[in-house]
């Protein structure tokens, strides 16, 4: 085989690793917005019940707390969400006890997101009725934190651990083409240590 030719199968061999990455990230998208939304219920649920249930809920006057217990009500649906289906497919993956570690920490800046969209409403800006504290938490807040989310989850918390030696994608779809000069194979998996 030629070195035009070579050239030639790595480039459709990249086309079509671009094209699988593209779907499988899109399939992760379905995946974390249906998780989403169910965190979505919890979360606003939680937030509005203990805001307002009865007219002046337990934490009336405390709405930051509310959307924080909310959001930790949430988080724990969302991590068992996407550990389990949206982000399950993995190799290499870390420990459970350090990637719940790292979700928490990925959750928490979207909440933090949220938290600081909903203290310049309420406190800054005085916007202090049950819908702009809605709108401020729960629509504004809550679509910049789940993208702030997202891309935690994605490129940190649930990603394959570099140690593992898990190959690029190019190499996978090669069709078994030779190895590139400078490149060896993935380890064996006894060799492989985790976290």
């Amino acid at each position: 085989m030629t070195q035009r030719d070579r050239t030639l199968r790595a480039a459709a061999s990249f086309r079509l690793a671009s094209r699988s990455q593209l779907m499988a990230v899109v399939g992760q998208l379905w995946k974390f917005g249906l998780v989403g939304l169910v965190a979505l219920v919890v979360d606003v649920g939680g937030f509005n019940l203990l805001r307002f249930v009865g007219g002046r809920g337990p934490l009336y006057e405390w709405p930051l707390m509310a959307k924080v217990l909310s959001a930790c009500a949430a988080t724990v649906v969302s991590w068992i969400g996407n550990r389990t289906w949206t982000f399950s497919g993995g190799r290499g993956r870390r420990r459970a006890h350090h990637e719940l570690a790292l979700f928490f920490i990925a959750c928490a800046a979207g909440t933090l997101v949220a938290l600081a969209c909903l203290a310049l409403s309420h406190y800054v800006l005085g916007y202090t009725s049950p819908l702009s504290d809605n709108i401020s938490a729960n629509l504004v807040g809550l679509v910049l934190g789940t993208a702030c989310r997202f891309l935690l989850y994605r490129t940190w918390v649930f990603k394959n651990d570099v140690r593992t030696g898990d190959v690029p994608e190019l190499a996978l779809v090669s069709g078994g083409a030779s190895e590139p000069e400078g490149v060896s194979a993935a380890p064996s998996r006894s060799s492989r240590s985790q976290d």
